[in-house]
């Protein structure tokens, strides 16, 4: 089957954005079956910085292919990152039937200026999802091409936080608070708990959005989830709430990665999921897209595996995953 690719952006008039001089944006990145004549090629869309990644190839804006209505799987990518890194999975599922579509957290991606409000307030990533949903299934391209019976979500670290809370788990803590004793910020952000005093006084949009962390951002349309290395910050959900969730979801982590105690953690508060160590060796960054030459050479932590790790194996296991979880009969 082949892959079109298509971008767009739309804006949340119900929120701003961080400078308050306009509404929230959002960007949003498609991989879906094509045309059986849409021819495909390489695409300048490097997920990462140029050419530090591999990518395949897709159909630019080819129209979405006349059988259907397919599902629908929407992403939410690790904090400072951005949708395009969702490529290697996406793909795969565009080629098995499968609208594919990633979105970009303002403030939380590297596709623009990083934010400290963007990272502090992690809750705003679901509602941007969910919204995405909507603006989908209203796209003049789109409508009608997709089931609304058969939605499910992905994400990557502090996006697998994101799909949890849109599954009904309940934000009652943020990882940055005093007390919360989970680090002083990520890699992209090692400052950040600097930022929250600063921005509690100055910033009514930023009060305004941390009034928000405790609100319920469950959407009833998503029917599974997985969630790769989800962040720490799934332990500041109420375990009530997390209890409380029915979906199925499947979470999938590596065995060296830092973060392995928050993936158990969920998961054992989780009744309707399955649990996967993806290798014994495997990082947290083992799924990002396989890198290059380059990519190994800039940024070692993000792009280089123990040698007893095969990142594109990992890839193919989790694709299969996928498409078990997102297969409904």
């Amino acid at each position: 089957m082949r892959v079109g690719f298509r971008q767009g952006r739309f804006e949340d008039a119900s929120r701003t954005n961080w400078d308050g001089d306009g509404p929230r944006p959002v960007d949003w990145f498609a991989w879906y079956p094509a045309a059986d004549d849409a021819v495909e090629a390489g695409l300048s869309i490097a997920p990462w910085p140029e050419g530090w990644f591999k990518a395949g190839p897709a159909a630019l804006n080819a129209p979405l292919a006349a059988n259907g209505p397919y599902p629908l799987v929407v992403y939410s990518h690790g904090t400072g990152c951005n949708g395009l890194q969702f490529e290697w999975l996406a793909r795969a599922l565009a080629a098995r039937g499968f609208v594919a579509v990633a979105v970009n957290h303002h403030g939380n991606s590297n596709a623009e200026p990083y934010r400290a409000e963007g990272f502090l307030c992690s809750w705003e990533r679901p509602r941007d999802v969910s919204l995405l949903i909507d603006h989908l299934l209203a796209h003049p391209d789109i409508a009608g091409r997709i089931d609304p019976d058969r939605i499910f979500a992905v994400g990557y670290s502090l996006g697998g936080v994101t799909a949890t809370s849109l599954l009904g788990a309940v934000m009652i803590r943020s990882p940055f608070e005093p007390g919360a004793n989970l680090g002083r910020g990520p890699r992209e952000f090692p400052d950040l708990v600097d930022h929250l005093p600063r921005l509690m006084e100055e910033s009514q949009i930023f009060r305004d959005s941390w009034a928000r962390m405790s609100a319920s951002y469950y959407d009833p349309r998503i029917k599974a989830a997985l969630l790769l290395a989800p962040g720490r910050s799934v332990q500041g959900f109420s375990a009530e709430s997390v209890a409380a969730i029915n979906v199925p979801t499947r979470i999938m982590v590596g065995g060296a990665d830092a973060l392995l105690p928050a993936s158990r953690w969920l998961q054992e508060r989780l009744a309707s999921s399955a649990f996967d160590i993806v290798a014994a060796d495997a990082g947290h960054y083992v799924f990002l897209p396989e890198s290059t030459e380059l990519g190994r050479s800039s940024d070692p932590a993000c792009c280089v595996d123990p040698p007893s790790v095969d990142r594109g194996a990992v890839h193919r296991t989790v694709v299969a995953a996928a498409l078990q979880l997102f297969t409904v009969e």
